[in-house]
Order: structure tokens, then sequence, then C-alpha cells
């Protein structure tokens, strides 16, 4: 077993003291009712001890945190974890997928607003609209592992950009670059604006007339659709322009792509978790580790 007090440094979990301490605060009492609603499950009743009674936890509930923490930024394996820790592989195992369920259900922290987070497009837009920010969009890619072949639905997940198979996220952050919402991920293969539309952002451009959000050349569906709010960079010049027109279109490019630049540092901050480089566990538990780190990144961006 490793010090506790050493394991719960920055350098392994990727976030800093005090904010482990605001993430014991806020997440102990779900923590807690998710394990009083399983036994009270298990035992189909109430319970009929006292409460604090009966067997402990192996793993109390700060450890399960910073294992979690630990395990999302460098990838240590569920076996070498129960070894830090002192335990079994299993109960590592159950303690990441209560507290990464409990982590993705969270949202992005809106800066300047304590306690505030958004969970959905409707929150953004709607933040956006009272602060009158303009918004950026866009999407990147995680790389997954490939189905097998005896499963349907292989060619979803190949990416024609990446040509590898992946998943998709679509991320909405400020001007400053400052993440405030992801996506439940999509399959590689789908458009970057099939993946917005589905997740209700058309709906929100028809609710909250006066958002205005930067985006690139993958959206031109999106303009169309929503003209002066969906903002993409003018087309390229054809040959037969005259050069100052081809100027004056590159110059307008230059423009927009500064300006939309911040929303790829957003896309960048999830490199850092070394999970999300290239996946290799089950795709199924991709969509809850993203929303989850795009919580913890929106954190320590509200704190400088």
């Amino acid at each position: 077993m490793v010090s506790r007090t050493v394991l719960a440094h920055q350098v392994f979990t990727g976030v800093s003291r005090g904010h482990l301490a605001s993430l014991v605060e806020e997440l102990a009492g779900p923590w807690q009712a998710v394990v009083e609603g399983r036994r009270h499950e298990a035992r189909g009743g109430a319970r009929k001890r006292e409460a604090g009674a009966g067997v402990r936890h192996w793993l109390v509930f700060v450890d399960r945190l910073v294992a979690t923490l630990v395990h999302l930024r460098h990838d240590l394996p569920h076996v070498a974890l129960g070894l830090l820790f002192g335990v079994d592989r299993s109960t590592i195992t159950r303690a990441i997928g209560e507290i990464r369920g409990l982590l993705a259900e969270r949202g992005c922290a809106v800066p300047d607003r304590p306690g505030l987070r958004l969970r959905t497009p409707a929150d953004v837009f709607a933040y956006a609209q009272a602060e009158g920010i303009e918004l950026r969009l866009d999407a990147t890619e995680v790389q997954v592992r490939r189905p097998p072949a005896s499963r349907g639905g292989r060619r979803a997940f190949v990416s024609g950009k990446k040509k590898q198979n992946t998943m998709k996220a679509t991320v909405v952050a400020d001007h400053e670059g400052r993440r405030l919402w992801t996506d439940a991920l999509r399959p590689g293969r789908m458009h970057d604006a099939t993946a917005a539309r589905n997740e209700g952002i058309g709906t929100c451009f028809q609710h909250f007339r006066d958002v205005e959000v930067l985006l690139d050349d993958g959206y031109l569906g999106l303009r169309r659709d929503h003209p002066g709010q969906a903002v993409t960079p003018p087309r390229k010049g054809n040959k037969i322009s005259p050069p100052e027109v081809l100027e004056a279109r590159l110059q307008a490019r230059h423009r927009h792509s500064s300006m939309r630049i911040t929303v790829e540092h957003a896309l960048a901050d999830h490199k850092r978790w070394k999970q999300l480089v290239r996946w290799t566990h089950r795709r199924e538990n991709l969509p809850a580790t993203y929303r989850a780190m795009a919580g913890l990144v929106s954190d320590r961006n509200t704190t400088g």
C-alpha cells in the first residue's frame, strides 16, 4: 500500500488539493444515497439496524474518488490500483464505475458563477443569451477499438476523416475557450452537423434567437438552416475571381479562424488525460468518462 497522501497529490489525480476537497464535499452525499439505495433494494425494505452499524467499507469514499481520478488521468489498470490501495481488483472496478457516473452527471461549471452548472444545450444557449456571449462549437474524435466481426454496425465507427474507428464528441466553449458543454458522443462516421442536430442544437437556435455560434466549414448545413446565428467562414474564392476578392475572402477566413481558435484549445484539454488519447476499454463507458473529464476541466478553468 502507498501513502494516501501521496496518491492524492495533483501529479496523480490531475486536480489540486483544494479542488479534491470540493469534490469530496460535493459528491459524498450523492454517493451515500446511491449506496443506501442499493442496500435498500438488496434487503427489500428499510434498514433494521442503526446507521453506521454493519461491515465497514474496505475502500472509503475519499479513496474511491482518488482511485477514479488516478485511473482517468493516467489510465492505470485496475489491478495496479488495487495493489496501491491494498484492495482487490473487483473493489476498484466497482468504485470507478460508481464515481465515474457521479462525475459525469455534474455538468460543466460556469465562469464566475459558483454553484451553477450547465448540463444540456438549452442550458448553454440560455446562459449565452442572458450574458451576451458568443459561443464556439466544434467536434473532436477519440480512437476506439474496432467492434468484433460478429457484431453489426461496424462501419458506423469508421471515421471518414481519421480512417480509424472513432467516437465523436461535440463541444461548446465560450470566447475564452472555457468548455461549457459536451454531448454523449456519437459513432465516428456520423457527420458533425448531424451529430449537432441530434443533440438538439437546431432546436436551441430556434428558441434562442439572439445567440450566435462560430462554426467551421463542417457545419454549412446549420448555417443554411439558421442564417445569422450559425456563423461559418466565407467560402473560398474560385479561380476566376479577381485578386482583390480572393485576398478579401482569405482575410475574412483568417479573422473567423482567429476568433474560433478558442474552441480548439478547449478540445485540446482532453489530450492531457491519457484515457482519451486512445480509448482501449468498453465503448459504452466512453461517454460517461468524457463527460466526467469535461466537468473536471471546466472546474479548473473557472478557478484560473
